[in-house]
């Protein structure tokens, strides 16, 4: 039986399929001209005491809606004036409700870095972030695999961007330790079950070598979480429905890094 990671990534290919037909790669590339220039994304998660990327998603597949009316500029500047040090924009639609539209907003209403969240598959999606305005990527150990892992990282390097490799398990550590990612996301969230398991980013860190950037992700809910994290010695976090949920993100940060 299909897991939830099976069928997203069944579902982007075939969307993406249709994105292709609609705007060919190179028709897509031609615009990269006009982007700005990237912003510091791996900078900004090795500053002093541990560093929050703020995420913004308006859904998620394990809690439904969190927040389906969300205005990304409204949200994403409570985030940069609450000290968050990045963010995290999730363009996926059908999921979480997201938008390349999205992260092109926060990037007109922001001065901080900016991570293209998905279900990136494919170097298309790595131009679209970059055209969009993005910093940094997400990419899927999981949903890669060793090859096209060392593939998509070499076409990120190519474009200017960041990024943020995930793993879940010993064997997706190693990895991404091999096709030399500098930095690291423990998701504390099986994508194939949705479970969650904090003790997951703690069990990991040991297998993760010294001098690489590592964010914890998933399941973090208060201070006293980021405050373990902290002292485990996690650079930096990603939490997003924790801020989202709540009447004011900018309090919720504020809190979160306090």
């Amino acid at each position: 039986m299909p897991t939830f990671l099976d069928t997203v990534v069944e579902h982007t290919e075939r969307t993406l399929a249709q994105r292709k037909r609609d705007l060919p790669e190179q028709d897509l590339r031609d615009r990269l001209g006009a982007v700005p220039r990237g912003r510091p994304f791996s900078e900004a998660l090795i500053s002093e005491g541990i560093s929050l990327i703020a995420e913004m998603k308006r859904a998620s597949p394990s809690r439904g809606d969190i927040r389906p009316g969300a205005r990304v500029t409204d949200i994403v500047r409570a985030y940069e004036e609450a000290g968050a040090r990045a963010v995290s924009v999730l363009t996926e639609s059908r999921w979480f409700g997201g938008s390349l539209d999205d992260l092109a907003e926060a990037r007109a209403a922001i001065g901080l870095p900016i991570i293209r969240k998905d279900f990136i598959v494919d170097p298309y999606q790595l131009v679209e972030a970059r055209v969009a305005g993005a910093d940094a990527a997400l990419l899927i150990v999981a949903a890669l695999g060793r090859e096209r892992l060392e593939e998509m990282m070499q076409a990120a390097g190519a474009l200017g961007l960041d990024t943020l490799v995930e793993v879940h398990d010993e064997e997706e550590v190693d990895i991404a330790v091999e096709a030399g990612a500098e930095i690291i996301g423990i998701n504390n969230r099986d994508l194939h079950s949705l479970e969650v398991d904090l003790r997951t980013t703690f069990r990991l860190l040991a297998d993760i070598p010294a001098g690489t950037v590592v964010v914890a992700e998933s399941g973090i809910t208060g201070r006293g979480d980021v405050r373990e994290l902290e002292d485990a010695g996690v650079d930096a976090i990603l939490v997003g429905e924790a801020l989202m949920r709540v009447e004011d993100p900018r309090l919720a940060v504020e809190e979160l890094l306090s």
